[in-house]
């Protein structure tokens, strides 16, 4: 009876030992293992900032630069937009855009929107578009973008008059191409903010159109 009791003795006090071992072992792995959240251990995350750039360019614009972002029409479908200096200055939320060519005038020095107009180059009147092209006055920038159809009613004195702003495509603008530029009225070479699309059925993106372009940069502020 003395040695079942001692046995018994032995085999508990070994069990108290193994369990102590265990759950030692467990509460040491879980420490190295577990992570709390930072919000749960009290320490405030660290602060996520987005760069806050006007019109939502990918970098800032320096001094005596002007921030601008456009982008054309999306097939019939989806109107043109222009972003200048951070003000959405022609836009279909905006309800003054329209199909054919959108321009908006901008005094190249003090940034100033002085003018816009919508043109449409496929039932309209190509007179109109000459006369505000014609009018535009020196050190004046000229933001353009294409919607829908840009040239089926374009001839030879609208292609000049563009060409003569610094465009390097408006010789081949036609039927339901895509086009945004930047150009100037006294400016002497070809604008380097020019972007064009030709209509093809091989390529289009859309059902009968090329796909949307946009153009973003920083032009340099006019100095007298």
């Amino acid at each position: 009876m003395r040695v079942t009791g001692l046995v018994r003795v032995v085999a508990f006090v070994f069990t108290m030992v193994a369990m102590w071992v265990f759950l030692r072992s467990y509460v040491s792995i879980n420490r190295k293992t577990i992570r709390l959240p930072r919000w749960l251990a009290g320490v405030p995350p660290k602060e996520i900032r987005v760069p806050n750039t006007k019109c939502g360019l990918s970098k800032p614009c320096l001094d005596n630069f002007f921030a601008f972002k456009l982008s054309t029409g999306a097939a019939n479908v989806v109107g043109p937009s222009m972003c200048f200096e951070n003000e959405i200055i022609m836009s279909p939320v905006r309800n003054n855009v329209g199909r054919g060519l959108n321009i908006a005038l901008v005094n190249g020095s003090t940034g100033q929107v002085t003018k816009k107009g919508s043109f449409d180059m496929y039932s309209g009147e190509p007179k109109f578009l000459i006369e505000f092209l014609e009018k535009i006055p020196d050190s004046t920038l000229v933001l353009v973008a294409s919607y829908d159809d840009p040239g089926t009613k374009m001839n030879d004195k609208i292609r000049t008059l563009f060409s003569n702003l610094g465009s390097s495509y408006a010789n081949q603008l036609g039927f339901r191409d895509s086009w945004v530029f930047l150009g100037a009225k006294d400016l002497k070479n070809k604008s380097p903010y020019e972007q064009f699309l030709k209509n093809n059925p091989e390529t289009n993106k859309y059902e009968g159109w090329p796909e949307l372009l946009e153009l973003e940069g920083c032009v340099p502020r006019k100095v007298f």
